[in-house]
């Protein structure tokens, strides 16, 4: 399924264009940066044909979206309030365990818990939930209720208790913490988890907010992304490489509980026209060169 997500190779653009102003902006005090929303996405894994290559599910966002428009991703979103306040039926570790793995108090763990599991159901079709905490739910069309929860008609607790589902959060690993940099426009304090496509399930050929989806192999996904046949923002290509010594999805989620969830932010300096992106702990991901101001300041009207 690789050709799914290929393209045309994609111009090597060493930094986003709309990034120099606002990293400009940003160090001359003329930009206030916007307060990150609290995100969760899941790297869904699956064992692939060949021995000693799990796939990870990806989707190529469209165009037309207001965030990493065009980039490959995995399943994800932003939480929702209400999950922080409406707890549905719940197995594996507690909220309160999460918020320790995840270094968050308890709400805001149930509610990045809940926001893995509800956006893998909305945008792949894999429910990580069933009747108990040892079977999970039965294969069946679930569109309609996909589709109440994108349009936020229903909450995840609601749907839990609606079709008596218990949310499985022994299915998850968490595997990182990444917070969007400071300059950009729409932020993101995002916890990414692995988990195993469960026995059964399938993961959804079709997906409202991509154009087109695949499964790769960590070391496919990532060579696509060397050679710009594939998009990918710093998060998703590191979590790749990182998945690339694992023979199996089984052995990636074991090793997940051995992961420390520091948060990776990227920071900007500015010395003239040369600009340099660090993310701390990632060197790969360093972006510099020289990038002279055009035109007025980025918060000049004319």
């Amino acid at each position: 399924m690789a050709a799914n997500l290929s393209g045309p190779p994609a111009a090597a653009h060493p930094m986003p264009p709309g990034w120099p102003a606002r990293i400009r902006a940003l160090a001359a005090g003329r930009l206030t940066p916007v307060a990150p929303r609290a995100a969760a996405t899941v790297v869904l894994l699956r064992d692939g044909e060949s021995a000693g290559r799990p796939q990870a599910y990806l989707l190529r966002r469209r165009t037309s979206m207001a965030f990493a428009a065009g980039m490959c991703a995995y399943p994800g979103g932003g939480v929702d309030p209400r999950d922080a306040e409406q707890a549905p039926a719940w197995a594996g570790p507690s909220p309160q365990e999460w918020a320790a793995r995840l270094g968050v108090d308890r709400a805001t763990a149930q509610a990045v818990v809940c926001a893995a599991v509800r956006e893998t159901f909305e945008e792949a079709g894999v429910l990580l939930a069933g009747p108990d905490a040892h079977t999970m739910a039965p294969e069946r069309d679930w569109s309609a209720e996909r589709a109440a929860l994108e349009a936020h008609e229903i909450s995840f607790a609601e749907f839990c208790r609606a079709h008596a589902l218990v949310l499985r959060s022994d299915l998850l690993g968490g595997w990182a913490r990444w917070i969007t940099p400071a300059f950009e426009e729409r932020r993101y304090d995002t916890w990414f988890f692995v988990a195993a496509l469960p026995p059964g399930q399938r993961a959804a050929r079709e997906v409202g907010e991509a154009d087109r989806v695949a499964w790769l192999s960590p070391t496919e996904a990532v060579q696509g992304y060397a050679e710009g046949r594939y998009g990918m923002l710093p998060p998703t290509v590191s979590v790749l490489r990182e998945l690339q010594p694992y023979g199996t999805a089984a052995q990636a989620l074991e090793a997940a509980d051995r992961r420390i969830l520091t948060p990776v932010l990227g920071q900007a300096e500015v010395m003239g026209d040369r600009m340099t992106i660090r993310w701390s702990g990632y060197e790969e991901l360093t972006i510099d060169g020289d990038y002279p101001e055009e035109g007025p300041p980025a918060d000049d009207p004319q």
